[in-house]
C-alpha cells in the first residue's frame, strides 16, 4: 500500500528540499540577517563604513599643522619688531587655521576608529569624545604658539583662533559617517599641499597669461592665475575623495560582503568637503582673528587693500574647489555605475 507524502512518522521532520543546491549559501535560505532597510546595497549613508588609514591621516594633520606653525613663527621673527610683524600675522593666519581645522577633525576622526568598538552607535557618547579630543589638540597648539611666538596681543589672537578651529574641526568629525569624513581629511591635505607646491608655478603662468608692466595686465594675469590654481585644486580634491571612498569601500567589502554601500549624495558631499572647509576657515578667520585683520589693514591704505583682495581671493578659491571637488567625485563615481539591465535586453530560450 502506498503512502501519502508526508504520512509517515519517519518523514514528518525533513520537509520535501525543492530548493536547488546550488543556493544553499544564500542569506535567505540560511536565515543570515539582512541590511536593517532589507536592502543589501544598504542605505548609502555610510554610517558602517569605516575611515581606513585615520591614524595615518592624523599624524599628517599634525605634522602639517606643526609645518605651518613653525614657517609662521620663522616669518614673524625675521621681521622687524611691530608693524611688519602684524603684517606678517595677518598673511599667515589662514594657513595656520586651516591646519589647525584639518588637524582637529583628523585627530577626532581617528580617535573615533580607535574606540569604535566601545562607543558603538552611541552618537551623543561618539560626539562628546570627539570634542575633548579637539580640545586637546586646540590646547596644544595654543600652548605651542605661546610658548614659542612672542607675548602679545597678536600672539594671543592667533593662538585663541587656532584652538577654536581644532575644536570645530573635530565636532565635524564626531558623525558617524566615518567614511566621508575621513575622505574629506584626506582631500583636504591634499589640496593645502597642493596650493603650497604651486606657488613654484605662479611666476610661470603670470608670464604665459600676459602679465606686463601695466597695472591692468598684472591684475588681470592674478585673475587667471588664481583661477588656474583654484581649478586644479578642486579637480585634484574629487580625485583624492573618490579614491578615498573606492579603498574603503573595497575594504569594507573584503570583511563583509553585505556591508553597505555609498551612493551618490555620499560622493558629492564628500567632493564639496574640501570646498566647505576652505570656506569655514574663512569664517573662522574673521570672526575669531578680526582684530588682527583689523590691525593689518589700518596700517595702510595699501595693506587695507591687499588684506581685502586676499580674503575675496580666498572665498573665491573655495567655492571653486566646492563645485569642481564635488562634481568631478560624482562624475567619477557615475561611471563606475553598470547600466540598468532591462528584460528585453535579456537573450530568448528557446522552449522547444
Amino acid at each position: 500500500m502506498s503512502k501519502q507524502p508526508g504520512s509517515s512518522t519517519a518523514a514528518q521532520p525533513d520537509q520535501p528540499d525543492t530548493t536547488d543546491p546550488g543556493d544553499e549559501a544564500t542569506p535567505v535560505d540560511r536565515g543570515a540577517a539582512l541590511p536593517p532597510d532589507g536592502d543589501a546595497t544598504g542605505p548609502g549613508d555610510g554610517r558602517s563604513a569605516a575611515a581606513p588609514g585615520a591614524p595615518a591621516l592624523a599624524l599628517l594633520a599634525i605634522g602639517w599643522l606643526a609645518a605651518m606653525l613653525w614657517s609662521t613663527r620663522e616669518a614673524i621673527h625675521s621681521a622687524a619688531v611691530g608693524l611688519t610683524a602684524i603684517s606678517l600675522s595677518a598673511f599667515a593666519l589662514p594657513g595656520v587655521i586651516s591646519a589647525a581645522l584639518v588637524a582637529g577633525a583628523a585627530f577626532a576622526l581617528a580617535v573615533g576608529e580607535l574606540l569604535a568598538g566601545r562607543l558603538g552607535d552611541r552618537a551623543t557618547l561618539r560626539f562628546v569624545t570627539a570634542i575633548g579630543t579637539g580640545l586637546l589638540v586646540g590646547l596644544g597648539t595654543a600652548v605651542a604658539i605661546n610658548l614659542t611666538y612672542a607675548d602679545n596681543a597678536t600672539t594671543n589672537t592667533i593662538a585663541g583662533t587656532s584652538a577654536a578651529a581644532a575644536i570645530i574641526g573635530a565636532a565635524i568629525a564626531g558623525t558617524r559617517t566615518a567614511a566621508p569624513i575621513g575622505a574629506i581629511v584626506a582631500a583636504t591635505l591634499g589640496t593645502l599641499l597642493f596650493v603650497v607646491a604651486f606657488s613654484r608655478a605662479r611666476d610661470p603662468l603670470f608670464e604665459l597669461f600676459g602679465a606686463g608692466d601695466s597695472q591692468a595686465s598684472l591684475v588681470d594675469a592674478a585673475k587667471w592665475v588664481s583661477r588656474t590654481e583654484s581649478l586644479l585644486a578642486g579637480l585634484l580634491a574629487g580625485l583624492l575623495t573618490f579614491g578615498y571612498l573606492t579603498w574603503a569601500r573595497r575594504r569594507a567589502v573584503r570583511r563583509d560582503p553585505a556591508a553597505p554601500a555609498l551612493r551618490w549624495p555620499a560622493y558629492l558631499a564628500a567632493g564639496a568637503g574640501p570646498g566647505l572647509l576652505l570656506l569655514l576657515t574663512e569664517v573662522i578667520i574673521r570672526v575669531g582673528g578680526r582684530t588682527l585683520l583689523d590691525l593689518a589693514g589700518a596700517l595702510s591704505e595699501a595693506d587695507s587693500v591687499a588684506q581685502t583682495s586676499l580674503g575675496t581671493s580666498r572665498i573665491d578659491n573655495g567655492i571653486w574647489v566646492l563645485f569642481v571637488g564635488a562634481l568631478t567625485a560624482l562624475i567619477l563615481f557615475g561611471r563606475t555605475l553598470d547600466p540598468a539591465r532591462h528584460d528585453a535586453d535579456e537573450p530568448e530560450t528557446d522552449e522547444d
